[in-house]
């Protein structure tokens, strides 16, 4: 059961994946988040620096698409210039929409990586899919006290990353 809180990478931000990286570990599909992943909440559409990070990983052969648990408007709004696969409201961890997602993008489980800013809700759901999760830290935090609830619950499965990451780092 753990294993479903524990991501496959963490990175501070979407600019750190080396996308040239993951393509030779034969991912084919990205699912990305948006909201604190991509852009902040209040930023409605994709940046220029998140629009050539998208051209980056399309560059790279690998499809995108967006599933969000936020409303239609924002994930329409956002995803309005680029016309890939979107998916508002999802429900994550839902898996429903993750399928839909790689059914878009003609990819598998095997081959498929999902990016999110939340442990409880995109690593959750990739996980239970068998998709490679990559964690990033959330642009900027949401001080409700919900999330702070919900990042202070993170912290656990966070430092439990880490010590595995540094456990394979000693192995080499």
């Amino acid at each position: 059961m753990l294993r479903y809180f524990i991501p496959d990478a963490f990175y501070d931000s979407i600019y750190d994946i080396d996308i040239a990286e993951i393509k030779r570990s034969g991912i084919r599909g990205l699912i990305c988040d948006i909201d604190n992943t991509l852009v902040p909440y209040e930023q409605a559409e994709p940046t220029g620096q998140v629009s050539n990070w998208i051209k980056s990983v399309r560059d790279a052969g690998i499809e995108i698409s967006f599933v969000s648990n936020n409303g239609a408007n924002r994930v329409d709004l956002f995803n309005r210039s680029m016309g890939f696969f979107a998916s508002s409201s999802s429900g994550k961890p839902s898996r429903r929409q993750l399928r839909a997602a790689m059914t878009a993008m003609k990819t598998e489980p095997g081959n498929t990586a999902i990016v999110g800013d939340q442990i409880f809700t995109d690593i959750v759901a990739g996980k239970r899919l068998g998709l490679h999760c990559i964690l990033v830290k959330p642009i900027k935090e949401n001080m409700t006290v919900f999330f702070m609830l919900k990042r202070l619950l993170e912290k656990p499965f966070i430092l439990i990353y880490n010590i595995k990451k540094n456990r394979k780092k000693e192995q080499r």
